[in-house]
């Protein structure tokens, strides 16, 4: 007689979405992992729903624990959070957890009379006043644990960090092996970080148009783009401006169709004086459907919160539904291929092969 094993299930009749199509198939679960063998599993019948990996939200602002768990209620079982200070804080929030998993680029490098200086509570250490301050920078970050680099960039005289500064930076990054995120809202931040070298390129301008040379230089040097288009959405809004959005989602066309990796971030978020606040995991299928109107399709949409943010991130166990990965699953009552909305309609989720019983 066979026995059932309590670290075993078996998803029957899924179609399972394999980066480009559905694919009929069963899918086990053992011990956190996707497994191969069903024998002796605990059967769950799914009746022909859609299984896709755990979402990946490539841009995230943490503020505690109900953040991890808001965020898994909406599928997103692995978040980039791309700052938190100070660092007892981030190690708090990676002592308690949640059901869904993160990453963090601690506390970020800004310039002395930005924005973001002026964000209450910014520590000193986090502006980057010279390139002697540059090595100085990354190893404190490694020391907190961080597991990739941002650094906040503007356009030429708004207070960002210096252009020979930020280089260093990047130099120093790169030495240790760290990814650097930059964040760059216009298009002179964005030329910024296409120069010096930043690997990943968050936000998007408004109401201005990348220039073709600059989209062009990214797709060659393979720099990847989080256009967080739903914070620019709200954002515009916000200003009063909602027709400057139209920029934004040209700008994301522009540089899909320049062959430039386009992955989904959101930049969720609650708190105040930001440009926008933006609903935790909610915010996440919304982002896919602009993605959509963006001029991706619905599989490339899928891909940039799921296969293509594990792979820019070295998230090397997740982001596919392949043996051996991470059990980071959602199944949906709803085909996203025909109608990206679908991801909006999730029946069950899976972190790391732990059930998480959504609130929503």
């Amino acid at each position: 007689m066979t026995t059932v094993s309590p670290h075993r299930i078996a998803l029957t009749d899924v179609r399972v979405f394999d980066g480009t199509s559905l694919r009929p198939g069963t899918v086990v679960i053992e011990d956190g992992r996707i497994g191969t063998d069903p024998a002796g599993a605990d059967v769950v019948d799914c009746g022909g729903a859609v299984l896709v990996p755990g979402f990946i939200d490539a841009h995230v602002h943490l503020h505690g624990p109900e953040s991890l768990t808001t965020l898994a209620d909406h599928g997103v079982t692995t978040a980039l959070d791309m700052a938190c200070w100070p660092a007892e804080r981030l190690a708090e929030l990676r002592r308690t957890g949640g059901p869904t998993d993160f990453r963090s680029a601690g506390l970020p490098a800004i310039g002395p009379a930005g924005p973001h200086s002026r964000i209450p509570g910014m520590p000193d250490g986090a502006v980057l006043r010279s390139p002697e301050r540059a090595a100085d920078f990354v190893a404190a970050r490694l020391a907190e644990g961080v597991d990739y680099l941002k650094v906040v960039l503007e356009a030429p005289g708004a207070g960002g960090p210096d252009p020979v500064a930020v280089e260093a930076l990047v130099t120093a990054a790169h030495d240790r092996g760290m990814t650097v995120v930059a964040h760059a809202a216009t298009p002179g931040a964005y030329a910024l970080a296409i120069d010096e070298g930043a690997d990943v390129i968050t936000h998007v301008p408004l109401g201005m148009p990348l220039a073709a040379d600059h989209v062009a230089r990214m797709a060659g040097r393979g720099q990847v783009a989080v256009p967080t288009l739903t914070m620019m959405e709200g954002a515009a809004a916000g200003r009063g401006v909602p027709e400057a959005f139209a920029a934004a989602l040209a700008n994301v066309r522009a540089l899909a169709r320049a062959g430039v990796l386009v992955l989904a971030g959101t930049d969720a978020n609650t708190q105040p004086g930001t440009p926008a606040q933006v609903p935790h995991g909610e915010s996440l299928h919304h982002e896919l459907e602009l993605l959509v109107a963006a001029g991706l399709s619905p599989a490339e949409a899928l891909r940039a919160a799921t296969e293509a943010p594990a792979r820019v991130f070295g998230l090397d166990d997740r982001g596919a539904i392949r043996p051996g990965l991470r059990a980071d699953l959602v199944l949906l009552d709803g085909d996203p291929l025909q109608d990206i909305t679908a991801t909006r309609r999730i029946s069950r989720v899976w972190c790391a092969g732990v059930e998480h019983h959504r609130r929503t």
